[in-house]
C-alpha cells in the first residue's frame, strides 16, 4: 500500500504516519514544512499548501489511500482562511483523489461539526448539523465533511472520523496553550465544574484512522460514513485539567466564572476584537464559553462495529506517557 498524509508534521499526523510505517506501509507527507524526523524513518515529502489544486495532485498520484489531516484549528481568525483551507483545501484533496485514481480518503473531521451550543450526552451520530455557528472552524470543516461524505462512490471511498479533543506527547496546540495560560494566572474554570467530555488520546486517534481505512471499500458498512472517536468514558473537564497541572507541577486555584457571564463575555470580547481589529485572539469567545463549560461526550458503539475501534491506551496509561512532556511545559520548555 501506499499512503499519502496531508499535514503528516502535525499532531494526529505525525502518529498515523509512524503507525503506517511501522506496518512497511510507503508513506508520502505532503505540509507546508519539512519534517526531519519523517524523512529519518524513510517518508517520502513534498512540500505544497492544500489550497494548490496542482500541488495536491502531485501529491496523490500513484497513492492507493489519502489520510486528509491537514486543517487550520482555532476559535478566532478570518472566515475566508478557514474556508480556504479546510473546506476548499478539501475538496481540492477530493478532486486530486478522483483525478489520480485513489480509491480511499480517510477525512479527519471533528465533533465540533455538529455542535449546537447544546450539550451533548451520550449523542451517537445522528445528531445533525446545526444551522447557525459561532466559531468559523466548526462551520468550515463541517462543510468539508458534507463534501467528503457526498463524493463517497464505485470509484473512491470516503469516510469521516471525528476525535474529540485530542492529546498526548507531543501535543503543539491543546496542553501547550492550557499550560502556558495557568502559568500566567490567567486560566478560569468556567461553569459549575461538573460538565463531562470525551477525549482522545492521540495514539488511539491514530489507530482508528488505520482501522477505518482497512475497512474502506466501495459498498462497506464503513463508506460514506462519519464516525465519533474517543475513550468509552467521558472525564471531568476540569479534574482533568487539574490532574494536567498538578502533573505539571503547577498548583494554584481556579478562580471560576459562571458560563453564562462567560458567554456574555464571550460577546462582547468578540465585537471589541472584530471592531477594532485587534491582533490575536480574544481571551474568551461564545464557543469557547460553550465548550468549557457543557458536557459534551459521544458513543463510540458504530465506530466499534464496523471497525472494531476500541482504544488499544488507556487513560491512567495515557497520563503517564505525557508526565515528562507536562514537566518541560511547566518551566518555560
Amino acid at each position: 500500500m501506499h499512503a499519502l498524509v496531508t499535514g503528516g508534521g502535525g499532531f494526529l499526523g505525525c502518529y498515523i504516519v509512524e503507525k503506517l510505517r511501522e506496518r512497511g506501509t510507503t508513506v508520502r507527507v505532503f505540509s507546508r514544512n519539512d519534517h526531519d524526523h519523517l524523512r529519518s524513518i524513510g517518508v517520502e515529502h513534498i512540500r505544497g499548501d492544500v489550497r494548490d489544486p496542482a500541488a495536491v495532485r502531485q501529491a496523490c498520484h500513484g497513492v492507493d489511500v489519502v489520510f486528509h489531516t491537514a486543517a487550520i484549528p482555532g476559535i478566532w481568525g478570518r472566515w475566508s482562511t478557514f474556508f480556504s483551507i479546510n473546506t476548499l483545501g478539501t475538496r481540492n484533496v477530493l478532486e486530486a483523489c478522483r483525478a489520480t485514481g485513489v480509491s480511499r480518503l480517510v477525512y479527519t473531521s471533528s465533533p465540533s461539526v455538529v455542535f449546537d451550543g447544546t450539550e451533548h450526552c451520550g449523542a451517537d451520530e445522528s445528531l445533525p448539523y446545526p444551522t447557525r455557528w459561532t466559531c468559523h472552524y466548526p462551520h468550515s470543516k463541517a462543510l468539508a465533511e458534507q463534501s467528503v461524505l457526498t463524493a463517497n462512490g464505485a470509484e473512491l471511498a470516503t469516510v469521516a472520523l471525528r476525535p474529540h479533543l485530542i492529546w498526548g506527547p507531543r501535543d503543539n496546540h491543546l496542553i501547550p496553550r492550557l499550560i502556558n495560560r495557568a502559568r500566567q494566572g490567567r486560566l478560569r474554570q468556567i461553569g459549575n465544574g461538573t460538565n463531562l467530555v470525551s477525549v482522545s488520546y492521540v495514539e488511539n486517534a491514530a489507530d482508528a484512522h488505520l482501522q477505518a481505512a482497512e475497512s474502506l471499500q466501495p459498498g462497506s458498512a464503513v463508506a460514506g460514513q462519519a464516525y465519533f472517536i474517543n475513550e468509552p468514558q467521558p472525564v471531568n473537564l476540569w479534574d482533568w485539567i487539574r490532574q494536567l497541572l498538578n502533573q505539571a507541577g503547577i498548583n494554584r486555584p481556579l478562580p471560576a466564572l459562571s458560563a453564562t457571564r462567560a458567554y456574555r463575555l464571550g460577546g462582547v470580547l468578540e465585537w471589541v476584537w472584530r471592531g477594532l481589529a485587534l491582533p490575536g485572539e480574544p481571551p474568551m469567545t461564545r464557543f469557547l464559553a460553550s465548550q468549557l463549560s457543557g458536557s459534551h461526550y459521544y458513543d463510540i458503539s458504530n465506530a466499534t462495529r464496523d471497525f472494531g475501534f476500541l482504544p488499544r491506551v488507556s487513560f491512567a496509561e495515557g497520563m503517564s506517557r505525557l508526565e515528562p512532556d507536562l514537566r518541560r511545559l511547566a518551566t518555560g520548555g
